[in-house]
């Protein structure tokens, strides 16, 4: 079992926050993640991964494309501490043009 502390140290990064804030709209493919973030792909591969690692998001296959999604919190302490870190990020400028940006490569999504 992951303990809070991982969950913590995984939030303590900015991008890994901004990673969140997206999948806290859906699921998400790893391109679109790429795009919204305008970051390189290693680097967003690098904290797929730690977020990953820390039970916070799972991913899945689709024939070339892989999918993330956030995990169901293990807790509700976990899920109260992401649902805050999620309600947060919503109101700062660099995570509303995340979402922005995604928004305009998924016309659909709501914000």
């Amino acid at each position: 079992m992951l303990s809070l502390d991982q969950t913590f140290r995984a939030l303590g990064d900015p991008t890994r926050l901004r990673i969140l804030n997206l999948l806290s709209r859906g699921e998400q493919p790893v391109g679109d993640l790429i795009l919204a973030l305008d970051l390189p792909q290693s680097s967003v591969s690098q904290h797929l991964a730690a977020l990953r690692a820390a039970g916070l998001v799972a991913d899945r296959q689709q024939g070339k494309q892989r999918f993330y999604a956030l995990n169901k919190p293990r807790s509700r302490v976990q899920a109260k501490i992401l649902g805050a870190a999620c309600e947060c990020c919503a109101e700062l400028t660099d995570y509303r043009r995340d979402l922005w940006r995604l928004q305009r490569l998924r016309p659909r999504l709501k914000p």
